[in-house]
């Protein structure tokens, strides 16, 4: 029986969290202690024994390379595994905003800044404003970084900060910033995150499909530290409420047990 092949496997604890499927979990797994194969056990276990669809499975690891072992060796124990979501967060989103795009006011051939092209239209940006103080140009950088991680808009980021020196400069190149992705139909790294929890927050549709699509979510080196990662994941598991995390535990303040 393929079952008891996969649970044969999983010593006494890392069994439990495979058996228990419903509802939040979060398990907290220090390094080598065999995380991936309780995650990949616990799909295969939800497929076979549950008879859950692999459509509606997602699976969010902190690499790709982490998304590609997954998908192997899910498709060496279950059929059907390349219907599962198996990738990073980042590119969760991209196939979201890929399929909504025009619902939040961009064409869906979006194309995706890298971290260089970032820079240069930062650079670009602080130079059309009249500036050229590097180190002011140094601060802008890791600004407009910082309120993109925090989801927050040019304004609500300068109302946020009203005590950081020049901030009405910095904030004033985080627009232009913005406006040039706009023109360019392009994202950036942060906006795939930032710009998928607006959707989610603002499309009702678009929120009732995904997280009803979505009924078993796994998501491997869970990292609450992010508020906008976690928005996104708590909101797509809205409907069915099948959170499942593993988390190393030394890597986050689990905040929010």
């Amino acid at each position: 029986h393929k079952m008891n092949h996969i649970l044969d496997k999983l010593n006494p604890e890392q069994i439990k969290p495979v058996l228990d499927t419903e509802g939040a979990v979060l398990v907290l797994a220090g390094a080598g202690s065999g995380k991936t194969r309780v995650l990949t056990s616990r799909i295969a276990y939800l497929v076979e024994e549950k008879g859950v669809y692999p459509s509606s499975i997602l699976a969010i690891t902190f690499t790709n390379k982490a998304a590609n072992e997954m998908k192997e060796r899910l498709s060496r124990m279950v059929d059907g595994a390349e219907k599962m979501w198996i990738c990073t967060i980042h590119s969760m989103c991209v196939r979201i905003l890929r399929q909504y795009a025009e619902r939040i006011g961009y064409n869906k051939n979006f194309s995706i800044y890298s971290e260089t092209e970032r820079n240069n239209v930062v650079k670009k940006s602080f130079a059309e404003c009249g500036f050229e103080d590097e180190k002011l140009l140094k601060n802008t950088k890791f600004h407009i970084a910082n309120a993109k991680m925090l989801g927050l808009s040019p304004e609500d980021y300068e109302k946020r900060s009203a005590d950081v020196k020049n901030i009405r400069e910095i904030c004033r190149v985080y627009a232009a910033y913005q406006a040039h992705l706009k023109a360019y139909n392009a994202l950036d790294f942060d906006d795939l995150l930032t710009q998928t929890l607006r959707l989610l927050e603002t499309d009702k549709d678009a929120l009732e499909y995904l997280s009803g699509k979505f009924r078993y979510i796994h998501v491997d080196e869970f990292q609450d530290t992010n508020g906008v990662q976690y928005e996104i994941v708590r909101l797509l598991s809205s409907v069915h409420g099948n959170l499942f995390c593993v988390g190393a535990d030394d890597q986050s303040i689990y905040g929010w047990r």
